[in-house]
């Protein structure tokens, strides 16, 4: 990837736990180019806005704008996925940190007379910043800030109505803000904005995804051959598919590999190569996703179970027949199903939406929750 921004501008350099995690991950990065390729359209089309790259739970969202900051000098970074960065008053506090060291290179002063009193109120003051380092950027310079896990923000503690961690409904000339998140119901976007904006939804992108994972898995057998023969290596991968243990777990993870779009789930299996049960990072994260569901319905919980257990049944089903199979009005179910669209994919089929649990392994995983407990 070759940096897009041409003249960057001076920034301070990230808080230690963000850069921890731009390291992190960055290790291993592959491909991803038509995704960087839209982002730079978006930036030499548009003199401002907002780009938000969409995508399913461990398809490599963070990983991207890790990998982008790291190839562009100069792009404000930040991370809401770090306990506690969910809050707005920790990312006003932080983001305008850096913007206004920003713009003291640029000589501007006498920008922290009210900071931080006047700084998590609302976007007045963020407006401020943006506004002044606009006006002092150079013709091919620009001001990017990548936010990533949007959909992680706590929206409790801000008014309702209000744009997420307040976000500028205007952005100045040459401003822009690159955002990630899962999928997300269109009028829950939390974001009322009057500029240029684009989205790009990584699932449109079955091939280049399957394309990138190939590489990435590549790139692992490369990273183990500088310690065992390369022979060696492509057998230890290899015999995934041929691994049994009691429950068949690898067996049935490691099927499709040749169809996978899931970094998250590649890279837990390959770390777990040598090990005959589920690889423990994946449960966590697993888990992770199933606590935020049961939050999401705690007062649908008794027909949430009921829908859950038909969903991890089914490859693909509709609203319609869900309904049906537990004798009940379709907006219940549809109630549910979009309070966990981020865990879900839609597709249309004989113009009816069915829906889909959004990666087979985590559907397995859930059943055998489900099992477990009958």
């Amino acid at each position: 990837m070759k940096p897009i921004i041409e003249n960057p501008i001076n920034i301070p350099r990230y808080p230690l736990e963000f850069q921890q995690i731009i390291t992190a991950k960055n290790q291993n990065f592959v491909g991803r180019e038509f995704v960087f390729a839209a982002i730079n359209k978006f930036l030499n089309q548009s003199d401002r806005g907002y780009f938000t790259i969409i995508g399913d739970p461990g398809i490599g969202k963070s990983a991207i704008l890790a990998h982008y900051v790291s190839q562009n000098p100069g792009v404000v970074y930040y991370n809401v996925e770090i306990t506690g960065k969910n809050r707005v008053e920790e990312f006003l506090t932080t983001i305008c940190t850096q913007l206004i060291e920003i713009a003291q290179n640029q000589g501007i002063k006498n920008l922290t007379a009210n900071f931080p009193d006047s700084t998590t109120e609302d976007s007045g003051f963020l407006s401020l910043l943006l506004q002044q380092i606009s006006n002092r950027l150079q013709p091919k310079q620009r001001l990017i800030i990548t936010i990533d896990g949007c959909d992680r923000i706590d929206i409790n503690n801000q008014p309702r109505g209000s744009n997420i961690f307040y976000l500028p409904r205007y952005l100045p000339e040459k401003v822009y803000f690159i955002l990630s998140r899962r999928p997300f119901l269109a009028d829950k976007s939390g974001l009322l904005i009057e500029t240029p904006a684009q989205s790009l939804d990584l699932s449109n992108y079955p091939e280049q995804n399957r394309a990138d994972i190939q590489k990435y898995i590549k790139t692992y057998l490369n990273e183990l051959s500088h310690s065992v023969e390369a022979s060696a290596a492509t057998h230890r991968v290899r015999s995934l598919s041929e691994k049994k243990n009691p429950g068949g777990v690898l067996l049935k993870m490691t099927q499709g590999f040749d169809d996978e779009t899931n970094f998250m789930y590649v890279k837990e299996i390959l770390a777990a190569i040598n090990e005959d049960i589920y690889p423990q990072n994946l449960q966590i994260y697993y888990q992770n996703h199933l606590e935020k569901m049961n939050l999401a319905t705690r007062k649908q919980q008794p027909m949430a179970l009921q829908v859950l257990n038909i969903l991890v049944q089914e490859q693909s089903i509709s609203i319609e027949a869900i309904a049906e199979r537990l004798d009940t009005d379709e907006y219940e179910i549809k109630v549910i199903l979009d309070k966990w669209r981020e865990f879900l994919h839609l597709e249309s089929i004989a113009a009816e939406i069915h829906y889909s649990i959004y990666h087979a392994n985590f559907r397995d995983w859930l059943r055998q929750r489900i099992e477990s407990k009958v």
